[in-house]
């Protein structure tokens, strides 16, 4: 039997891959990440609808009861009976929504490191590029848009932080009915479940969020960081 080569000598005798194909599998791959990317965003924005519509029907369902009953025990038990299950589903929505941007903060990393990928071969496009060739978290942001001092504008009007704000409001209308269930005045319940309520957005708008970046911040290691000589 005749002996088969060996894989370092296939290396050996293959021959060196051309600028072209390295563009064209480089190309290949930013198009499975733009497509994993606009995948991703769907997905958040239909769990943010579906989430809206539970959240329409809930309050709907319960103005209905409202009238009906005129707010007797009734009501309140319909009312316990509801708002847990579509707090759940919030909650799980803004679970959903803080994976998803992880995992688009991750697309965009690969897409730099393309990117990056594609000025190795063709340096002298570099300043026909707004989107940034690192894969550090100052490039990240780059490529994101945020240039600048960062704007309360862009954190307030973000899906996670209107999803968290919605589940504070179901949450403080839940524990308010607890706490008068359980035979508490007017007053008290209304107390608490604006507390509730404002400890639900510290949480989902603020520490979570935080903790996930400063995370990522510790842990992840850049192949292509900015230069310390550059600005």
């Amino acid at each position: 039997m005749s002996e088969r080569p060996g894989i370092d000598h296939l290396l050996t005798e293959r021959p060196e891959t051309s600028d072209a194909l390295r563009v064209q599998i480089l190309a290949t791959e930013h198009w499975n990440l733009l497509m994993t990317r606009s995948m991703t965003w769907n997905e958040m924005f239909t769990r943010a609808g579906m989430y809206l519509t539970v959240v329409s029907a809930a309050t709907v369902a319960l103005a209905l009861m409202a009238q009906a009953t005129d707010f007797d025990d009734t009501f309140r038990l319909f009312a316990l009976l509801v708002l847990p299950v579509v707090l759940f589903i919030g909650l799980v929505t803004h679970i959903r929504l803080g994976d998803a941007r992880g995992e688009d903060v991750w697309l965009v990393i690969g897409m730099n490191r393309l990117r990056h990928g594609y000025l190795e071969v063709a340096p002298e496009l570099a300043p026909y590029f707004i989107s940034s060739q690192y894969d550090d978290m100052a490039g990240v942001a780059q490529t994101y848009g945020f240039q600048g001092p960062p704007r309360p504008s862009r954190i307030l009007a973000s899906t996670p932080v209107f999803v968290g704000v919605v589940n504070a409001v179901v949450a403080g209308v839940l524990v308010g009915l607890v706490v008068e269930a359980l035979g508490g005045s007017l007053t008290l319940s209304v107390a608490i479940g604006i507390l509730a309520g404002v400890v639900i957005v510290v949480l989902m708008a603020g520490i979570v969020p935080y903790r996930a970046i400063s995370k990522l911040d510790r842990e992840y290691q850049p192949m292509f960081p900015h230069d310390s000589s550059e600005p």
